[in-house]
């Protein structure tokens, strides 16, 4: 019954008759939701949840336990596991389609996050721009890059570099919550690079207070030797080694306040050509710096 529902909505929907053989076509199907009874034959709903969330390919797939009202306190072992959901039989029709397009919208959304930082990336940024093109809202988009970012992970390591990626996302927040504005929206479209776009009228302060306050931050991560010289050594094939700076922001940003936009890639092109002229590094703004080229 459950399947005919399901079908009924469009779902393309593959069954299985015990828990051994639902893990199989899981792993051979990679299902975009994984429906699963707590008493079956073979193995039971725990033991499936527990094989496919050990599985790299299925970890991420959304799992909804369905349980009899009778077995209701037992699902609470289920959720503690890490299951997305649970549905009661006998279920409303209505409430089982509404929660499996919910964890499958869901998922689709945390697929779209980054896994370090948990910001937007890239199609989640192009929605909301394309959005904001659409109305006549004010707002300023300012891209942001670590200079510097490469050498450091070459002398520290990636990990090192993962805690600099999850340092950026509270730091960012905190600052678009001090200086930004309720509708603000924060992004991260690549490993070192990160966006903010901003309603606020003074978009020059909040990227001088990001800044400043990166500046402050970014010294925890790094040695206290060197913190103290203010560079790292680098292996250089030519000279041995060679000294590169601590990390810093570079930031490049446009307003809708000097430009109209066609399209959300004249956005980020320019965005992206402010920051690498010196954009508010160099002390200019792009504001005044940037022609109009259309």
């Amino acid at each position: 019954m459950t399947a005919e529902i399901l079908e009924i909505e469009n779902y393309q929907v593959r069954t299985a008759e015990n828990g051994r053989v639902g893990i199989g076509k899981a792993l051979a199907e990679l299902p975009d939701l994984i429906l699963c009874d707590i008493m079956m034959p073979e193995l039971d709903g725990y033991d499936v949840y527990e094989a496919l969330s050990q599985n790299r390919e299925t970890a991420s797939v959304p799992f909804i336990f369905l349980t009899a009202k009778s077995e209701k306190s037992d699902v609470r072992k289920g959720m503690t596991m890490g299951a997305d959901d649970y549905v009661t039989k006998p279920f409303d029709i209505e409430e089982l389609k509404l929660r499996v397009a919910n964890a499958i919208t869901a998922a689709k959304r945390q697929n779209q996050l980054d896994p370090k930082s948990g910001l937007p990336t890239g199609r989640l940024i192009e929605d909301h721009l394309r959005n904001l093109l659409r109305g006549s809202d004010n707002w300023s988009y300012i891209d942001i890059k670590i200079k510097n970012f490469e050498p450091f992970t070459e002398v520290y390591g990636f990990v090192a570099g993962d805690e600099v990626v999850r340092f950026m996302s509270p730091l960012i927040s905190e600052v678009v919550e001090e200086q930004g504005t309720a509708n603000d929206y924060v992004g991260h479209p690549g490993r070192d690079n990160f966006v903010i776009i901003t309603h606020t009228d003074n978009a020059k302060r909040l990227q001088e207070r990001l800044m400043e306050r990166f500046d402050e931050g970014i010294q925890q991560h790094y040695s206290f030797i060197d913190r103290e010289r203010g560079y790292i050594l680098v292996p250089d094939s030519d000279s041995g080694e060679k000294q590169i700076g601590l990390m810093k922001l570079s930031i490049g940003a446009v307003s809708t306040k000097t430009h109209q936009f066609s399209d959300i890639r004249e956005v980020t092109e320019l965005a992206a050509e402010d920051r690498r002229r010196g954009g508010i590094d160099a002390g200019q703004s792009s504001q005044t710096q940037l022609p109009t080229s259309w």
